[in-house]
């Protein structure tokens, strides 16, 4: 099969397509032809190396965990799928190929787009998971980094649906697209406590923070201290005292909040947006972008 490989740690020039042994579905495990592989900031982390002391990388290594496509090969003790089914998850065998393996799995629904579908597994899940640590309920006010964003666009509708007043940073390109989504914007950057007190003058009770990019002593300074301030993109927020969120959920659980949110999503009532599609011959490209960290909406891969 065609597949993504990388054999180094390095930039996006480390990545390239060539032929590789195919995968095959193990205990519990089911196969798929991939039809869409969506891409992640924890990609290109992987791929620079950044991770090893938590998840050592076996060269050469296929990249990305989204996948979403039809069932060719069913493991022993899959009952729930068959040959035909289409299928998204977590691929244990790498996403950006022709053909993956994958563990935790749903049905997609019909009418949903491929490439949407694929949008949901990692930011539905970590949305979910965070807005569930923050603790937050309706009535209150959350302040989203990084809210057009993959994860940042789940999670302002999560929490709007929660019945939250959502104020989320992004670039000012982005403002109406979060006002669609029910958020108020605010340009990050320089002034921003200023901007967000001036929105929310009876203060702010929760952050996450899903862009890493320096947000966190502002974050501190609206909450008046670190309580109900989590991030999943900068890694020194534990020297900061602020909560870093990078999973636990159980399988059970994961899958079980992918089908309901995959099912909210066919049905018109959480959005989904693709901010651009990818050959696998492009996969640098589209990590080059991720890293960049301006994307609205998913970056997917089309084998």
């Amino acid at each position: 099969m065609r597949a993504v490989v990388f054999e180094e740690f390095g930039g996006p020039e480390v990545l390239r397509v060539q032929e590789a042994k195919e995968p095959h579905a193990g205990q519990g495990e089911v196969r798929i032809a991939v039809r869409a592989a969506g891409v992640n900031p924890m990609d290109y982390k992987i791929r620079r190396g950044w991770f090893e002391a938590m998840m050592p990388t076996t060269f050469p290594a296929v990249p990305g965990a989204e996948v979403a496509g039809v069932v060719d090969e069913v493991g022993e003790g899959v009952t729930e799928f068959a040959i035909g089914d289409e299928v998204v998850g977590w691929a244990s065998s790498g996403a950006y190929a022709e053909h993956a393996v994958v563990g935790v799995v749903a049905p997609k629904p019909a009418g949903l787009p491929w490439e949407q579908a694929v949008a949901l597994p990692i930011a539905g899940e970590t949305a979910r998971r965070v807005l569930r640590e923050l603790g937050l309920k309706s009535g209150e006010t959350v302040l989203i980094h990084g809210a057009a964003g993959a994860v940042g666009a789940v999670a302002v509708q999560l929490a709007v649906a929660l019945g939250a007043t959502v104020i989320g940073t992004a670039s000012q390109a982005n403002h109406e697209y979060l006002r669609s989504l029910g958020a108020t914007p605010v340009e990050y950057g320089d002034g921003l406590v200023d901007r967000v007190r001036a929105i929310a003058p009876q203060g702010i009770d929760a952050v996450f923070d899903t862009a890493g990019q320096g947000a966190l002593p502002d974050s501190i300074e609206l909450r008046g201290g670190t309580d109900r301030i989590v991030t999943i993109a900068d890694m020194t927020g534990g020297e900061l005292g602020v909560a870093v969120s990078a999973g636990g959920t159980s399988p059970e659980e994961t899958k079980a909040g992918l089908v309901e949110q995959l099912q909210l999503a066919a049905a018109g009532d959480l959005k989904l947006k693709v901010a651009e599609t990818f050959t696998l011959a492009d996969a640098a490209k589209a990590q080059e972008i991720s890293e960049a960290g301006h994307a609205r909406g998913k970056l997917v891969l089309v084998p």
